[in-house]
């Protein structure tokens, strides 16, 4: 059975850039949609999730309100994966046309100065996308880091399609990808991880819409051990084709405490910075797995075993056959503009990257 889904998950995946990015766009806006919406009714265990989480970022919504965002959710969800099964096809221009971020003087001149930095990004929108409008719009190489999948072939698959548009990707292979980025960041360069959940026991432990979650704390050890910039990144979808996005100011590491002190302070600014982003764009944030800790506790998982150490890397990916037959095809390597690192183990070892933890149990998986 494992191989099986292996094989389904690995033949969609090939499906999608091989048929999608030959269609017409408006033709691929119009199947992502009804693919979501499609999901979005059957109501599966995703699309629960998805209202449970939304429903501590807008704790006054109706019943009502939360279907209405669950379903923004899907579409924006199902949109990410149309744009990035076509973005091999995109020109500079067609990425120029099609990306608006703000606040990109502070990736700049961080560079400019010699200072390595680190974008760090929650599940908003396409980070997939905002990275080819680094690599592209502002011609800035990047490294991000991806777990090696089963199938290989699949594994293979993510990196050649992400190396394709500009990343540096780095297999995840012990506490390896770690020293390569921290000799990246020290060397001036750009690291990008996504960062908003991470379920490990050595999570960073931070306030979020009113309660406890995980974050990984690679990005801050990072920033500290090398010199680099952490700078937060939100990103969210309008009414049009352009992706909207903000570079928010530094996070400085604080002067005094401990390793873990400022570990702890930087990774709650770091959330802090991701709340705002997401309360403003709820339906934007594709958080589809148990992120706070009272939501685990419900379910007596506690840490998950295994679950990568944060920074999501993975392919993400849900989608639905016509025929009602959920196809979950997450789990890997999933960078854009941010893959990431997860967390950083104690000293700075054993770095693990996931995009989409392995499944909770009973739970579908995440991208």
């Amino acid at each position: 059975m494992s191989e099986l889904k292996d094989r389904l998950s690995d033949g969609l995946y090939g499906l999608g850039w091989a048929t999608v990015k030959k269609l017409p766009e408006p033709v691929a806006t119009g199947l992502g949609r009804r693919i979501a919406d499609l999901t979005w009714k059957r109501r599966g265990k995703s699309v629960l999730r998805l209202e449970s989480n939304l429903a501590r970022v807008v704790p006054d919504a109706t019943p009502e309100r939360l279907a209405e965002l669950s379903k923004a959710g899907m579409r924006s969800y199902m949109r990410y994966w149309m744009e990035s099964f076509r973005l091999p096809t995109w020109t500079k221009e067609r990425v120029d046309q099609g990306v608006d971020i703000k606040g990109a003087h502070y990736l700049k001149e961080g560079l400019a100065a010699g200072r390595g930095v680190v974008l760090a990004l929650p599940h908003l929108a396409n980070w997939d996308l905002a990275g080819v409008w680094v690599t592209r719009s502002l011609g800035i190489p990047f490294t991000t880091v991806a777990e090696r999948l089963k199938p290989e072939t699949l594994y293979d698959r993510f990196v050649a399609y992400r190396e394709s548009l500009g990343m540096e990707v780095l297999p995840h292979t012990g506490g390896s990808a770690f020293g390569t980025l921290a000799r990246r960041l020290r060397a001036g360069g750009l690291v990008c991880l996504v960062a908003d959940r991470d379920l490990s026991a050595s999570g960073i432990e931070v306030s979020f819409f009113g309660d406890t979650a995980r974050m990984p704390a690679g990005p801050a050890i990072l920033a500290q051990q090398t010199g680099a910039l952490l700078l937060p990144v939100t990103l969210w979808y309008d009414d049009t084709a352009v992706m909207r996005g903000r570079i928010h100011p530094p996070i400085d590491v604080p002067e005094s405490g401990t390793r873990t002190d400022k570990t702890s302070a930087m990774t709650q600014q770091l959330a802090d910075a991701f709340a705002g982003g997401i309360a403003d764009h709820p339906e934007d944030w594709h958080m589809l797995q148990r992120l706070w800790l009272a939501d685990l506790e419900e379910r007596g998982d506690g840490a998950e075993t295994g679950a990568g150490v944060g920074a999501e890397t993975g392919a993400r990916a849900e989608a639905e056959a016509g025929a009602g037959v959920e196809a979950e095809v997450g789990a890997g390597a999933e960078t854009g503009s941010g893959a990431g690192v997860g967390d950083v183990a104690s000293g700075g070892q054993g770095v693990r990257a996931e995009r989409g933890v392995p499944a909770e149990r009973g739970e579908e998986r995440q991208p």
